[in-house]
């Protein structure tokens, strides 16, 4: 008796080697084009002409032979009725005893599968290469501002300094820095400033001190040596701090009076080397309670222009880099 149930071919890991061949050739084009694409090409040519060969089998083994259509010719009007659309059998056989997941679940599976693979494969290296960076090989500065005694007691500065020379006028900062005069820290007196990075906290624009400065006051501005290039400081007498951009407005300890700001502005941590004033990385802060040395600063890890620091909606930002 003549078999009558119908074979699909069976399954095969070819295409899958395949795909995985193309998505080694688009990682290396972004990692190593010259060695990994090319492992790449050989991967993908190997299994495609194993696959090609796999799917010729019975093209190559039996001749197709196509028969002409046939129909029975009806007279026009006969009234015969076609069969109901329950008649016949199922359009696929169903699954063998035993089996219990059908060619078209480990088909559907596979696809699924590949492409989650593919995707990360591809997606993975590029996002790693975008973002990585931001969080690697960072050094923390340290910029020498010069000798405290240069900064007169309740004097505010603009200073202007250079973060890391190497990189030139692209790493000038600007900082109003104010000495607040000595601080009992563990029983002894140690020099308290105030250092307040001009980055405005609604989208960065440089803030500027709201009053008169350098010559207007009859005070000259001065140079400073540092490990770090020149420093200028220009003395200055502000009621607050603004931004010209968006009209974001600060007091005298950088809280934030009107305006979009989120927040109150930046300020830089720093220590005192051998008399000397270093200014290290900059942090977030909130708001400030009091003044001088006797403020009580709310500070946050470092976060970028429009960023809350705290409350809920603190938690709908994506994860800073680390600042210096």
């Amino acid at each position: 008796m003549q078999d009558e149930e119908i074979h699909l071919p069976p399954p095969t890991l070819w295409p899958l080697g395949f795909a995985i061949g193309i998505a080694v050739i688009l990682v290396g084009l972004i990692i190593d084009p010259l060695w990994i694409s090319s492992i790449g090409g050989a991967i993908t040519l190997v299994f495609g002409f194993l696959w090609i060969r796999d799917a010729s089998a019975e093209l190559r083994g039996h001749r197709i032979v196509v028969e002409p259509e046939r129909r029975q010719v009806v007279e026009a009007g006969a009234g015969q009725v076609g069969p109901s659309a329950q008649a016949g059998g199922d359009a696929m056989p169903h699954p063998a005893p035993g089996e219990r997941f059908p060619r078209s679940k480990f088909l559907e599976a596979s696809t699924l599968g590949l492409g989650g693979v593919i995707g990360g494969l591809i997606t993975v290296p590029v996002a790693g290469f975008a973002v990585l960076p931001s969080f690697l090989g960072q050094k923390r500065h340290r910029v020498d501002m010069g000798p405290v005694a240069d900064y007169k007691e309740g004097q505010w500065y603009v200073a202007t300094f250079n973060t890391d020379p190497k990189e030139g006028d692209v790493a000038r900062r600007t900082a109003f820095v104010r000495n607040n005069g000595s601080l009992a820290v563990s029983g002894r007196q140690e020099p308290s400033f105030t250092i307040i990075s001009n980055r405005c906290a609604h989208l960065g624009c440089p803030v500027q001190a709201n009053g008169p400065s350098g010559a207007i006051l009859g005070l000259k501005s001065q140079t400073e040596k540092g490990a770090n290039g020149p420093v200028t400081l220009n003395p200055t007498v502000p009621a607050g701090f603004g931004c010209p951009c968006h009209g974001g407005q600060y007091d005298t300890e950088g809280n934030r009076t009107a305006g979009p700001p989120v927040r109150a502005l930046d300020r830089y941590d720093y220590e005192i080397d051998n008399g000397r004033l270093v200014l290290l990385s900059t942090y977030s802060v909130s708001h400030v309670d009091g003044q001088g040395a006797q403020a009580k600063i709310h500070k946050y890890k470092s976060v970028g222009p429009g960023e809350h620091v705290d409350g809920p909606e603190q938690w709908f930002y994506p994860i800073n880099p680390p600042h210096h």
